[in-house]
């Protein structure tokens, strides 16, 4: 009976996917075509039309770099649109190939720069996405005049770009895990270079010589699924330079611009971000992994800077998870909760697109300022303004015998570790080959915390809830006996014992007291006091270190403790420091790198911003 039964889910299942896979072919009309930009180059774009032709559609329209297959007027992709909901009310669904990349022509630049009053032929990417849509409102059969844009990730870019010199139909705009500025999203956090994400740099670094259906760049083969092991083995940076050759344009540009140069400073987005007319929802995950700067720092930029109706909505999400629709979601060990992403697209983002597209923008949208999870109590709080009103600022104090104190002590001791790039600190305990790390950002780091080089302190076990809400910063006191670190501190939720697994425990854990990672960042030290002009440290001298740890949103429910952790490395997730100071970090020889001894004093201390009750 039992086999039966199954069978049966197995052949329902079978249906309904089929038949979802043929909505797209049934309900619209696909055409292909190429886009002229002012200066001549033609841009490849993908229409779906509704085939109820009987009203006027809103145009919805993502520009990608990763191509926007499937090509051929006879081949559908099995859903269309930022999510089913929109898909299927009728929306007119545009897809284009961003200048240089897939079936475009033109030559990619990665994070193309902005150019302030062009004139004549000049274009960036404003002016690609203005004469795009400019070309849909007045060729494009049963469109309403009203266009929004969209898009996760580097599609979030540049939809965030589209704000910029924004053509007049465009009426509302929503970057999700959108970069703001490329020395602090993905690639760079803060000067320090991602290890972690080196294989991804085959996709944006090899040029295309004409148009392309398929794949013309491949990545690296390591016959290894030990990463760790790997980069640990390959050591000094300039020892990959054999599997990126000159070809690869981006591995380059990495090397010769170590420092938040001209280079990547007229790549940032965020500084543009002014005087924007067009409707904003920005989004983005608790727990993305690769651009948690840019969202929050979009949202901000804007809100200070226009008067234009702007939001945001932050969720228990790793990259991109708020666009998938699988039941319950979670970040690797920790659950949040059942159909949360479905409840967002059907309840804010369909609701913000309509409002702005199909009702002109009047009344109200019924929409919060600020839509934020809350990833301890595991519910969705809604604020007037973000940060809240009544968050404020309270330090905790890096004290002796490993506690983290609301007061601090004038106790002038300090707490060491020996930091050892042949013995880096992993980033996690799993033993993987990853293209992009995600689950990490939720990961137990009990690992971490019985390492010597790792200090831990917590408080004791909480009376009473603490919400913090807004971002953290590590005020450090530290001294070394190199002239070089990296720094690194974890917030982390400390469990009770007698917490329950859930059905995404890893077998080898129990959630009986596990150390949830709430919020990481790294500073290369050199960048201390300026991210453009790069210092050593004097030897054995205390020297301040402050670092902008991203925004939370997250409760440390009674019975729990408040952890915090701090690191010289982080591997292979952040490259190794060579802990004596080198110009560039891309060129450090093997002899560079050296066994350091750090100090952390007890005057340093961790401002929260605390929810007021």
């Amino acid at each position: 009976m039992k086999k039966l039964i199954t069978l049966i889910a197995i052949c329902v299942l079978f249906v309904t996917n089929a038949q979802e896979k043929n909505y797209v072919k049934e309900n619209y009309n696909k055409t292909e075509t190429y886009i002229e930009m002012r200066d001549g180059t033609k841009l490849f774009t993908t229409v779906y039309s509704p085939k109820d032709t009987s009203k006027k559609y809103p145009i919805l329209l993502k520009r990608t770099p990763y191509s926007c297959r499937p090509y051929g007027e006879d081949q559908f992709p099995s859903k269309v649109g930022p999510n089913e909901f929109l898909m299927k009310e009728g929306n007119i669904m545009v897809y284009q190939d961003v200048r240089g990349r897939w079936m475009s022509e033109g030559t990619y630049d990665n994070m193309r720069a902005y150019i302030p009053n062009k004139k004549g032929k000049q274009f960036d990417e404003a002016s690609d996405t203005y004469d795009t849509i400019d070309w849909l409102v007045k060729n494009l059969d049963n469109n309403n005049g009203n266009v929004g844009t969209y898009g996760i990730s580097y599609p979030g870019f540049y939809t965030t770009y589209s704000l910029l010199d924004a053509h007049p139909a465009l009426k509302a705009a929503s970057p999700q895990a959108c970069i703001g500025d490329f020395f602090f999203d993905d690639f760079h956090h803060n000067g320090a270079y991602l290890l972690s994400y080196w294989r991804a740099t085959s996709v944006f670094g090899y040029e295309k010589d004409g148009p392309k259906k398929e794949s013309w760049y491949k990545f690296p083969q390591l016959g290894t699924q030990d990463q760790y092991q790997f980069f640990l083995d390959v050591g000094p940076l300039s020892n990959l330079d054999k599997y990126y050759k000159e070809d690869n344009v981006f591995w380059q540009q990495l090397k010769e611009h170590p420092n938040y140069d001209e280079f990547w400073q007229s790549r940032g987005i965020i500084q543009h971000l002014k005087d924007i007319k067009p409707a904003v929802m920005t989004v983005g995950g608790l727990f993305d992994a690769e651009d948690l700067y840019g969202p929050f720092e979009t949202y901000e930029k804007i809100e200070n800077r226009s008067n234009n109706y702007n939001t945001v909505v932050f969720g228990p999400w790793s990259h991109g998870d708020w666009a998938r629709t699988k039941k319950r979601q979670a970040i690797g060990n920790v659950y949040f909760g059942d159909d949360i992403s479905i409840d967002y697209q059907k309840n804010i983002e369909t609701k913000f697109f309509n409002h702005f597209l199909k009702n002109d923008g009047k009344g109200d949208t019924d929409l919060p300022e600020a839509y934020m999870f809350d990833s301890g109590t595991k519910e969705w709080k809604t604020y007037s303004e973000w940060p809240p009103k009544n968050s404020k600022k309270k330090s905790y104090w890096l004290q002796s015998r490993e506690r983290l104190n609301p007061v601090a002590e004038k106790s002038y001791t300090f707490e060491e570790f020996v930091s050892d790039p042949k013995k880096p600190v992993p980033y996690t305990e799993d033993i993987k080959m990853v293209f992009t790390p995600r689950k990490y950002m939720t990961d137990d780091q009990r690992f971490a915390s019985r390492r010597p080089d790792v200090l831990v302190f917590e408080t004791p076990v909480l009376t009473e809830d603490v919400t913090m809400a807004g971002e953290i910063i590590a005020k450090l006191k530290v001294a070394t006996t190199g002239t070089a670190a990296d720094w690194i501190v974890k917030v982390i939720d400390v469990y009770p014992p007698d917490a329950k697994d859930t059905q995404e425990t890893q077998d080898h854990l129990k959630m009986s007291n596990y150390h949830m990672m709430v919020r990481s960042e790294v500073l290369r030290g050199r960048f201390r006091n300026s991210f453009s002009k790069p210092e050593p440290f004097v030897a054995n001298e205390k020297t301040d270190v402050n670092i902008k740890l991203q925004d939370v949103h997250h409760t440390f429910k009674k019975g729990h403790k408040i952890q915090v952790q701090v690191q010289s490395t982080w591997f292979p997730y952040i490259d190794l420091n060579p802990q004596t100071y080198v110009p560039n970090i891309f060129e450090a020889k093997e002899s560079d790198f050296k066994k350091q001894t750090h100090k952390v004093f007890n005057d340093s201390a961790i401002e929260f911003m605390i929810l007021d009750k």
